[in-house]
């Protein structure tokens, strides 16, 4: 399979249709469509270290969550920034596709994976005004308090830490929205959740929890985003049990 019949077969199983209107993700970077695909590096983001592994590591292919472009790239040389990534990438035949929003608000998704790993059950799509189901809401199997679900979601994901707020109630019904969920606590209330989980919320939201009576959970941006990278493994592998899948962590946070 090439990465042309690839990115054929990925756009059926994640719609182009489902990304929001501002995102920018789709075929990155393809210097030869006809390349065989053999083998594939999966990352969060596409940092200088995933390039360098893909180009060093003779991969066919990266394929990543976070958008590759994503503002615009104002020159195209060598010496580093996305520009000298997509260098290398060209200059290797390595080609690159990022599947971001779109992979949010699909069935099986980052939000799906994430809802998942938190134990939740009886999932379902978590509606944001203008953007479709990115989010997900379900309901853990017994109640919680706010500390004893916080040090769940630190050891589900693996986070160095994480920040939460408490509204007073017990953690029942759970929103989730991977990454910057800041904006995004109204909607999680207006879908009834108790408790809303996300990768970052900031300061002023985490102090206004208990006037909004929603206990918040702040989890890192990369650590409620990445566990979907084998969920991609998962899908490649089902799609061409032939093609070999690789996860490097990609995370350039780091945390004293």
């Amino acid at each position: 399979m090439n990465v042309r019949e690839l990115y054929a077969c990925l756009n059926e199983i994640i719609p182009p249709s489902l990304s929001c209107a501002w995102d920018n993700d789709g075929l990155m970077c393809c210097p030869d469509p006809d390349r065989e695909v053999k083998r594939v590096l999966i990352a969060l983001d596409v940092t200088g270290d995933v390039a360098d592994e893909a180009v060093e590591g003779d991969f066919d292919l990266v394929i990543s969550h976070h958008p590759l472009i994503f503002k615009p790239i104002k020159k195209l040389t060598a010496d580093g920034g996305a520009g000298g990534i997509l260098v290398n990438f060209i200059r290797a035949g390595v080609s690159v596709m990022s599947f971001h929003t779109r992979l949010d608000a699909v069935d099986g998704g980052v939000n799906d994976v994430l809802a998942e790993t938190l134990g939740l059950e009886n999932i379902e799509p978590l509606e944001v005004e203008g953007e479709g189901n990115l989010g997900r809401v379900g309901i853990l199997p017994e109640k919680l308090e706010i500390e004893e679900f916080a040090s769940t979601v630190k050891a589900e994901l693996g986070a160095p830490d994480v920040r939460y707020a408490g509204s007073g109630h017990p953690v029942c019904r759970v929103a989730v929205i991977s990454g910057d969920g800041g904006k995004l606590v109204a909607a999680a209330k207006a879908a009834g959740a108790d408790t809303f989980v996300s990768g970052e919320l900031g300061y002023h939201n985490l102090l206004s929890a208990d006037e909004m009576g929603i206990n918040l959970v702040e989890a890192g941006h990369f650590y409620t985003e990445d566990p979907v990278c084998d969920r991609i493994s998962e899908i490649l592998t089902a799609i061409d049990p032939e093609i070999e899948t690789v996860y490097m962590k990609s995370c350039a946070i780091k945390h004293a």
